[in-house]
């Protein structure tokens, strides 16, 4: 292990990267920001350029690049990151597709730089007791429902509708990391239904019917309709006993100033994570929850729902 300082230039200046990426490196040790590469948007007290190309010329000084944007424009920043011989960080979901991020992993490899496939919500403290009470109680079934306020968390994101932008499985696929994080065997699935709007390209509800490698059901409903209290729930079941995972949030624009995100921690997390694997120059790309939502696409029953305006 070295003791290399991880200097970062950012990609795509949304909200999670305001919310949470901006805060968390400057709270992580051996971590540094140095420049942030938008389109659209600028950051204070940092140098700003238009896109990745000319930041990486200006900024020879980062070695590792963090890419917020939407999933389908990930894949070309991540090859050029890695071609550069920079680390890359990569938000949830990891990419667009298996096969691209199955790409930039042997890139990665090849150029002998981390490549981080990032699952925020594993990284929430209840997680590991969670994991533990599963890996010692033989699980019989698991229910999630995972159900938001999409006009709330996605305000105006209008790729999120469009196809690879995943609609309620962008969220839902944090419940499918937590999962497959949780649970000491693969998961299936078995059957999925899809619920469209008609002037949408991605699913705003879904439900997913899974199977453990050794026969336990799990079920899973995603909603985007849902307004009032959020509902973010996993339970499992097993002989005799019942275990109750639920996740809370904030929308960091309805917090005061002093107070951080039910998520800051999570981002924290990751990142010393990160720091971590380019010091010991290894990378964590686990694409079991994004194999589970491209099965839903693949296999799912898609049905047309009433048009959605934001």
């Amino acid at each position: 292990m070295t003791s290399t300082v991880v200097r970062f230039g950012l990609v795509g200046l949304g909200k999670i990267a305001r919310d949470e990426h901006l805060p968390a490196i400057a709270r992580t040790p051996g971590a540094e920001l140095l420049a942030v590469a938008s389109r659209n948007a600028r950051a204070a007290q940092l140098r700003n350029y238009p896109d990745l190309p000319s930041m990486l010329a200006a900024e020879p000084a980062i070695n590792a690049v963090v890419l917020c944007q939407p999933p389908q424009a990930r894949f070309e920043s991540a090859r050029a990151a890695l071609l550069a011989g920079k680390h890359v960080f990569l938000e949830k979901p990891p990419g667009a597709t298996l096969s691209e991020v199955a790409v930039l992993t042997e890139l990665a490899r090849a150029q002998r730089v981390t490549l981080f496939a990032s699952w925020h919500s594993r990284w929430s403290a209840p997680v590991a007791a969670f994991k533990a009470w599963c890996t010692e109680h033989p699980v019989r079934s698991v229910t999630i429902r995972w159900k938001e306020d999409v006009r709330r968390w996605h305000p105006g994101q209008d790729w999120i509708w469009q196809p690879g932008g995943f609609g309620v499985l962008d969220p839902g696929i944090n419940a499918l990391s937590i999962l497959t994080e949780v649970l000491p065997e693969r998961v299936r699935l078995t059957a999925a239904r899809l619920e469209v709007p008609a002037n949408r390209g991605a699913p705003i509800g879904a439900t997913m019917q899974m199977q453990t490698a050794s026969g336990a059901p799990v079920s899973a409903e995603f909603d985007w309709r849902q307004t009032g209290p959020q509902t973010w729930e996993i339970v499992a079941q097993a002989d005799g006993a019942s275990y109750r995972f639920a996740q809370g949030g904030d929308d960091a624009a309805s917090l005061a100033p002093e107070q951080e995100s039910t998520l800051a921690p999570e981002y924290r997390a990751m990142y010393r994570h990160f720091v971590a694997l380019v010091r010991n120059g290894a990378s964590d790309v686990d694409l079991a929850p994004l194999q589970l939502v491209a099965d839903a696409f693949m296999c799912g029953q898609i049905v047309t729902a009433e048009p959605f305006v934001d």
